[in-house]
């Protein structure tokens, strides 16, 4: 097969400097003959200015993923600081009154002892034990005197331990009789005169908590005076307090706690003197003494730890008590904490994300007018140098053109920076309250009510993805996406927003959509938007009111309308600024407190769905803001 003595020549010349693409060859089958052409060879490297100006924008997107990072990591570190500070704020005042109540109830009964030792007839029984008709006097004195004095227990033994009279005397289980000289509060009374012990009755198995004094008239003892003090009281009335409380005695070992899992179990192991001594004066019963999983994290301060606690991080602050060598020790769950700080973390990342976005807007807008400026002057200097060339003039007047035109709405874009600050303010508050409702809600283990603030706050977030979408793609974007929006759901959303400011300035919020299934075509976080600027402004305007009631009012109208009403009870809206209270930067707020841009933004917003929005005063008093939309199809009656 021959080559067409027709067909193209191969280029010689070298293509690299003319700057075109290199040539390859092209065969092609013609007249059984085969054709050779010569073609310009693709390219798949980019250009190097292309691949040098995209290596450039890297270092940037870098920074702005940094300060993100940065936000978020300042924002948990924040708030993680800040919850463990009112966690620590919070225990401290429950020690003190805790240990408060504790040391006094344990204090209050420490007459009673010395007392009995100038009853007569206390130390006649310890002179003559055998005599019945003394030792019955002794049990109903003791049983009268516990009484009165409301201790568990009141008894006296012998100079060997013995209990010789008891106020129990007449009920099962009574010590009378037994042998206690085993017992530590008995040896420290016969031995320093008094004795203080906490453990497991003998007879009774109840837990208590002893006091003891030697009888002394004369040299040596005769006998002991004791006392149990029931501090299962003060157990249950812990359990009404938020956390865990813990009394460890001088051992380590957990004496009282609000979770019985916790009780008459040490610290750490016991060490063999100890383990002997608890055998012998029987302190705990027939607990078993198994060790607790606690482990040590981090010291915050002298008293207050971060420990482990059966897997679990707790924040434990201690206490010593003055009238024993007692420590309590009150547990708070961290999870909470950190949770809150994973939340406050989300949302720093979030307010950089705004800010750097509305940094770039006017970025966008700084260069918008110097291309502006240089395009007036390429402009100038083709208007002076080339008035002979009309078609090349006119052609670069439409470049300039464009370019004016992209100028005028990347203004606009920085014109309005300032109310999507507004707008983004409101779901940022309101994911806030949110968040600290829902710590409180965990605290409480009301998790269905958590989960419903987690899907709320979703709610919030999606809302200002969908306000940064519309920042970011405005130049392309000129119309609302309208689809029918329930207005009950709408009012119930917006109410939610305004909530925690109404609560704090004693406002009712009344809702009333007639009927409950009332719809409008809007879009839904302009229509929301709306609603919450309203109800915002209405709060703001009652602070000071003798009566403050807000009302949302919805009901359809002819012509396939639907009326919205939103009225306070405030002082209304002076007359010379009602005449322009649609204008921009027109408020009636105090200096600081608002940009003027709300009402704007919203009257613009029900513009784009096709609605109205005007403000009057009511005869009675108040403000009254109507806004006019078109109802949803599914509103109107069917035949």
């Amino acid at each position: 097969m021959a080559l067409a003595s027709g067909g193209p020549e191969r280029p010689e010349s070298d293509t690299r400097a003319t700057g075109q693409s290199p040539m390859r060859p092209h065969p092609t089958l013609c007249n059984n003959a085969l054709m050779i052409s010569w073609e310009p060879a693709r390219r798949f490297d980019l250009p190097f200015e292309t691949r040098k100006k995209r290596w450039r924008g890297l270092p940037r997107w870098c920074g702005a993923l940094a300060l993100v990072a940065l936000a978020a990591v300042a924002g948990h570190h924040l708030a993680m600081q800040s919850g463990l500070a009112r966690l620590r704020e919070a225990a401290e005042h429950r020690l003190d009154m805790l240990a408060t109540g504790l040391d006094a109830d344990l204090a209050r009964f420490e007459y009673l002892p010395a007392l009995l030792e100038m009853t007569p007839i206390v130390p006649a029984l310890l002179g003559a034990p055998s005599d019945p008709g003394l030792r019955d006097a002794v049990n109903r004195y003791l049983d009268g005197v516990n009484a009165a004095a409301g201790s568990e227990m009141l008894y006296v033994l012998d100079a060997s331990g013995t209990s010789l009279a008891a106020s129990d005397w007449d009920r099962p289980g009574t010590t009378i009789g037994q042998d206690l000289s085993f017992r530590p509060y008995v040896i420290d009374a016969l031995r320093q005169g008094w004795g203080r012990f906490y453990g497991i009755g003998i007879t009774s198995g109840k837990p208590g908590y002893y006091l003891s004094y030697a009888l002394r008239r004369d040299q040596p003892a005769r006998g002991v005076v004791a006392v149990k003090v029931n501090l299962e009281e003060s157990e249950r009335a812990w359990r009404l307090l938020p956390g865990d409380v813990a009394l460890f005695d001088q051992r380590g070992v957990v004496i009282l706690a609000t979770r019985e899992d916790l009780k008459f179990r040490p610290l750490r192991p016991l060490e063999a003197l100890q383990r002997a001594e608890v055998q012998r004066s029987r302190p705990y019963g027939e607990a078993g003494l198994e060790p607790l999983q606690w482990a040590q994290k981090e010291a915050l301060a002298r008293d207050v730890r971060v420990v482990v606690l059966d897997g679990v991080d707790q924040l434990a602050s201690t206490r010593t008590l003055r009238g024993a060598p007692w420590q309590l020790v009150v547990l708070d769950d961290l999870a909470p904490v950190r949770l809150g700080a994973r939340y406050a973390a989300i949302t720093a990342s979030l307010a950089m994300a705004v800010l750097l976005l509305i940094a770039v807007t006017l970025w966008q807008r700084r260069r918008a007018v110097r291309q502006k400026l240089a395009n007036q002057a390429a402009l100038q200097a083709a208007h002076d140098s080339l008035e002979s060339t009309v078609v090349a003039r006119t052609a670069q007047l439409r470049a300039a053109q464009g370019e004016l035109v992209h100028a005028g709405k990347m203004a606009a874009l920085g014109q309005i920076s300032a109310g999507v600050v507004h707008e983004l303010n409101q779901p940022l508050t309101a994911m806030r309250a949110l968040s600290e409702s829902a710590t409180i809600l965990l605290d409480q283990s009301r998790f269905d009510d958590v989960r419903g603030n987690l899907h709320r706050i979703r709610g919030m977030v999606d809302r200002l993805a969908r306000l940064t979408s519309q920042l970011k793609t405005f130049a392309h974007k000129s119309e609302l996406q309208l689809a029918p929006v329930a207005l009950a759901q709408a009012a119930a959303d917006a109410r939610l927003i305004v909530a925690e400011a109404a609560k704090k300035n004693d406002i009712v919020i009344e809702v009333d959509v007639q009927p409950a299934t009332l719809s409008v075509m809007a879009e839904e976080a302009a229509l929301g938007s709306v609603l919450v600027n309203l109800m915002r402004n209405a709060i703001d305007a009652m602070q000071a009111a003798p009566r403050r009631t807000l009302r949302l009012e919805a009901m359809p109208r002819e012509g396939g309308r639907v009326i919205l009403r939103v009225s306070d009870t405030g002082p209304g809206i002076p007359p010379d600024i009602l005449a322009r209270l649609f204008e921009p930067f027109v408020t009636s707020k105090p200096a600081g407190t608002g940009l003027g841009l709300g009402l704007v933004i919203s009257a613009q917003l029900v513009r784009a769905m096709d609605g109205t929005l005007r403000a009057a005063n009511l005869p009675d008093g108040g403000a009254c803001f109507v806004v006019d939309l078109p109802a949803a199809i599914r509103n109107t009656p069917q035949e």
